[in-house]
């Protein structure tokens, strides 16, 4: 599956809902803190592009404005458009600055001006990207490696991660935020030809379950194959 089966949620988009996009900005805390797990400093809005002059000079205007009101932070913004027509707006942190809550308010305009202008129905979904930090310190590494040695039971991404090995995707995982439906969702690739940790995402769904609304279908985990941050 991929970006098109993101449209077989609901019709309508559930809604200007910007508290719930904005959770990530105090959500990614804990998972920095308690899990090891960083922001890269990218995120992106996916939507449906209109082949309209109108539409096109008002998301020339937004990414405009999302670059001046970016400037002093150091916040740049790139479009691109995939294979099957839909366009990545991705959106950067200034290099070795990563600010979620940035990123946030940059997506956040983005899906104010499609809204704005009557396309809210185009909007797909926001992503934003993290990194399992490894080494993050010599003290992480060590409580790390001392819970697998008391845990027999230890599946094997996490003792890949205690060890230091690389996990599935290079520990690359995803928070996605799907416009249709208001909910959150992890989605971590994995290795081989669009595989994806299923263990993994549910670990990150207990760990994450109190600091964002997740959507509750399972089997609207929609994954997003070549997310290009």
């Amino acid at each position: 599956m991929g970006l098109r089966d993101i449209l077989t949620g609901r019709s309508a988009v559930a809604g200007p809902a910007p508290e719930k996009l904005f959770a990530i900005s105090t959500a990614y805390i804990a998972l920095q803190t308690e899990y090891d797990t960083v922001p890269t400093g990218r995120a992106a809005i996916v939507f449906q592009p209109l082949a309209t002059s109108e539409f096109e000079a008002t998301m020339r205007e937004m990414e405009a404005v999302v670059t001046a009101t970016g400037a002093e932070g150091g916040t740049q913004v790139a479009s691109q458009d995939d294979t099957y027509g839909y366009r990545w707006m991705v959106v950067s942190s200034a290099p070795g600055q990563p600010s979620v809550e940035d990123l946030a308010v940059a997506i956040n305009a983005v899906s104010d001006s499609i809204e704005g202008g009557g396309h809210g129905e185009r909007l797909l979904c926001a992503v934003f990207a993290f990194q399992h930090s490894t080494g993050a310190s010599e003290a992480g590494a060590a409580a790390e490696g001392a819970a697998a040695d008391r845990a027999p039971n230890v599946p094997t991404w996490a003792a890949d991660l205690s060890s230091g090995a690389l996990t599935p995707g290079d520990g690359k995982v995803y928070f996605i935020y799907n416009y249709k439906r208001g909910y959150w969702y992890p989605f971590v690739p994995a290795a081989g030809d669009q595989q994806r940790s299923t263990e993994r995402e549910l670990q990150l769904k207990a760990q994450m379950a109190k600091e964002l609304p997740i959507e509750p279908e399972m089997d609207r985990w929609f994954p997003l194959w070549g997310i290009p941050i």
